[in-house]
């Protein structure tokens, strides 16, 4: 049976838990049966390091159960990427759009270097709208419990994809990479195991 080396592709499937400090958990993310998690082991950047060590060696049908640190899955929480903006910078044909920026949503932005982020609303008052770009488990502990769907040598264009992660790219965070996960919530930014 192939097991999980550098260079196979591997599906999974999994629940994703945040634990709480008292120990509490919380189901934030399940990846679909239909769409499993798609790496290429070793290859795929940004996997959670305590999940690329628990699915090593694993087998198509194995389970896998495993927590990561806040620090080990997707940092502190940090204050810094706080940040009030001008509103003037979401309007559309000299419209603010109140459906979509509104307290509570996830908004698609792009840095001034073209980079794809996602930010929380975090409040709007008449000139700025406060957005929120940690990641939506940044601070917390999180739990990983799943199984291994499919292992396999990887294709070549598997080992080498032409851009982002080597994913899937199904925009729900390409999830082993992490761009958006529905993390209990509509954003992209990242739940599973993948380029955070």
């Amino acid at each position: 049976m192939t097991k999980i080396e550098p260079g196979k592709y591997v599906e999974l499937g999994y629940d994703l838990y945040a634990v709480e400090a008292d120990g509490s958990e919380k189901l934030v993310h399940q990846s679909d049966a239909s769409d499993p998690e798609k790496i290429v082991f070793g290859v795929t950047r940004g996997v959670i390091e305590p999940l690329e060590k628990a699915i090593e060696g694993l087998a198509k049908g194995d389970s896998f159960n495993v927590e990561a640190s806040a620090d080990e899955a997707f940092g502190p929480y940090d204050p810094d990427q706080v940040v009030e903006l001008d509103k003037e910078i979401f309007f559309v044909d000299d419209k603010f759009d109140s459906e979509v920026i509104r307290e509570g949503a996830y908004v698609p932005m792009m840095t001034a270097d073209g980079f794809r982020i996602n930010g929380l609303v975090k409040e709007v008052t008449d000139t700025k709208v406060k957005m929120d770009f940690n990641h939506p488990l940044a601070g917390k502990r999180v739990r990983f419990d799943g199984r291994i769907t499919e292992v396999r040598d990887a294709t070549e264009a598997e080992l080498h994809p032409a851009q982002g992660c080597g994913c899937h790219g199904h925009g729900e965070g390409d999830c082993g990479c992490g761009d958006d996960c529905g993390c209990d919530h509509d954003h992209e930014g990242g739940c599973c195991g993948g380029c955070h």
